[in-house]
């Protein structure tokens, strides 16, 4: 695992939205896992580990 996959990875963790959007940027991804935080903090977490380790 190298270290900026660990950081993103971090990020994702602790504020879900900004580790997808930095990997991502303001597309699809980064709305879908806003709204899943918004809904419920863990569901974010699941789905931006899933999206950026994917």
């Amino acid at each position: 695992m190298s270290s900026t996959n660990f950081i993103d990875i971090l990020l994702a963790i602790i504020l879900p939205p900004l580790g997808v959007f930095l990997k991502f940027g303001c597309g699809a991804e980064f709305w879908i896992c806003l709204l899943l935080t918004i809904l419920g903090y863990i569901p974010g977490i699941i789905y931006a580990v899933y999206i950026i380790t994917k």
